[in-house]
């Protein structure tokens, strides 16, 4: 995996790697949308065959799934990606990914920046390696340690961690169907700038991982509404 991630860092850049709609998924549109109605969910796919999308409301706040191509050079396949207009406290800054990922994106950032011909940070590094030079990585007693052997958790604040990852999110997270996504397939959950977003590679590519990722997402979105929701400000 590290080799992998590696490799797909130093490769030259390539237009597919540009946040656009990627091309047809392999999954029955029709199975997918009528999934999604039995959910309460929007289902679009764009003409031409562009990008499958899910969107529905938690609490008035929107939220949009789509599955096409990957926007990261460290996801193979296709990528799920979503993204939630939450509106809550914007100085909360929280993220989720598999330990196999952190643990990836910190020996090629070190690797990076300790390289005496390395002259200037590559710009088009992923923003997620910035943030684990921002925010510490965080725990508590109260998950199963299986959790932390899977996942790490950051935070800018542990509060902010603790009120987004609860007993319930941190399952979902553990549950995946069989066959499902495995510890190292790359996986990331965050709260930035007051909005809700998740990315992660399409594996295995079945209905059952995109259902269950849907769940994880939209209750990561509840969690951060229930909890992180805007501070009132005092007259």
């Amino acid at each position: 995996m590290f080799d992998r991630i590696k490799k797909a860092f130093s490769r030259p850049p390539r237009e597919d790697d540009k946040e656009t709609v990627g091309p047809p998924s392999q999954m029955a549109a029709g199975a997918l949308s009528e999934w999604a109605s039995t959910r309460g969910f929007g289902f679009s796919s764009a003409d031409g065959g562009g990008a499958l999308g899910l969107e529905g409301k938690i609490r008035g706040k929107r939220w949009r799934m789509e599955l096409g191509r990957p926007t990261r050079a460290f996801i193979r396949g296709e990528e799920l990606r979503g993204r939630a207009e939450l509106g809550i406290d914007e100085d909360a800054a929280v993220l989720v990914l598999n330990r196999t990922l952190k643990e990836a994106l910190d020996k090629q950032a070190y690797s990076m920046f300790t390289d005496p011909l390395q002259t200037q940070v590559d710009p088009k590094l992923p923003e997620e390696m910035r943030w684990l030079a921002m925010y510490d990585e965080v725990g508590w007693e109260e998950l199963p340690q299986a959790f932390w052997s899977r996942y790490a958790v950051l935070a800018d604040r542990r509060e902010n961690a603790l009120a987004w990852v609860d007993a319930a999110l941190a399952e979902q997270l553990m549950d995946w169907p069989k066959p499902g996504p495995t510890p190292e397939t790359p996986f990331m959950l965050m709260l930035l700038r007051g909005k809700g977003y998740m990315r992660m590679e399409y594996a295995p590519p079945n209905m059952s991982t995109l259902q269950h990722a849907a769940l994880v997402f939209t209750t990561a979105c509840e969690n951060a509404l229930a909890g992180l929701a805007t501070p009132v400000k005092r007259a």
